[in-house]
């Protein structure tokens, strides 16, 4: 009975004698075989690390994966009502640049025939003026020689006092002394210029002289330019022929040219009705309209 509880008490005991393969090799003398414990560890400690850093890698990526597409969510949605908005506006802009367009095609229409009627005016009254103009000066020519006909008979007198009142018959006997005329001529008025009044010491104004006979106006006024000047009762007077104001200005125009003229040796020359300066030098006569053209002249016959 003794031995089988001794039995069974010495089986019951664990061996706690280490088994010889276990034992582990003394430090830095020999690396640990292929295919022993050692090995197997430090590959599942590789492996593990390695899992573990795929795994940290993935959940990285899921997160930050996570994180972009809830920022481009929240950005695509403000951005897609962004844009909305700008659709919206631009359509609205759209419809009233469509409806600003629609009134200008029409206000373009309206003034397309305005102008179209307005050139087709401007055409007609640019040929209505061309008419007209032609004819005004129809007009101030046959004026103009109505006004000069009406002047035939008159002379201006020039250099009579403002003081010498004189009566038609006073001038009468005036003209008849001054230019030794056989008989007094027939003087219809005479008067002076409506000028203003001048002052004392002043250029007297010229009197206007109507004579009844134009032959008398004729010969005083051949004798006055072979006169020039006359001295009579204490007054130097000079005669004119009473030319319109439009051909007194034209003739005045030549006053230069005739300056320059009186300095050239050899050359005559006279202004002709209505203002035409005749020119002669050495046998050749010439006559000009122009003041401009006589200047030019007077310069070639200066440099010969």
């Amino acid at each position: 009975m003794s031995r089988k509880v001794n039995k069974s008490a010495n089986t019951s005991q664990p061996n706690l004698r280490p088994a010889a393969s276990t034992a582990s090799p003394p430090r830095g003398k020999t690396s640990p075989l292929p295919g022993s414990p050692d090995t197997l560890l430090v590959d599942t400690e590789k492996f593990t690390k390695a899992e573990l850093l795929s795994e940290l890698r993935e959940e990285i990526s899921a997160l930050f994966k996570k994180e972009l597409t809830a920022a481009f969510a929240e950005n695509l949605t403000s951005i897609r009502s962004d844009i909305q908005q700008l659709k919206t506006d631009l359509s609205s802009d759209i419809t009233t640049m469509r409806q600003e367009f629609a009134g200008l095609r029409s206000t373009v229409t309206e003034m397309e025939q305005s102008l179209s009627t307005c050139t087709d005016d401007i055409v007609h009254l640019q040929a209505k003026v061309d008419a007209m103009s032609k004819e005004l000066a129809k007009l101030e020519n046959k004026c103009e020689d109505l006004e000069s006909r009406s002047r035939r008979n008159n002379i201006r007198i020039v250099g009579v006092p403002e003081e010498n009142v004189l009566s038609a018959t006073d001038v009468s006997v005036l003209l008849m002394e001054a230019f030794q005329l056989g008989k007094e001529p027939l003087v219809d008025r005479a008067h002076r210029t409506l000028a203003p009044k001048p002052n004392i010491g002043e250029r007297p104004r010229a009197m206007v002289v109507k004579l009844h006979y134009y032959a008398d106006c004729a010969r005083i006024l051949q004798k006055a330019r072979e006169l020039q000047r006359v001295q009579i009762n204490n007054m130097t007077i000079s005669v004119f022929p009473d030319h319109t104001a439009k051909t007194a200005r034209a003739r005045a125009a030549f006053n230069e040219v005739r300056r320059q003229l009186r300095g050239i040796q050899g050359v005559r020359f006279g202004i002709l009705y209505p203002a035409r300066l005749r020119i002669t030098y050495q046998g050749m006569q010439r006559d000009f309209v122009s003041p401009e053209e006589a200047k030019e002249y007077i310069k070639t016959i200066t440099t010969r």
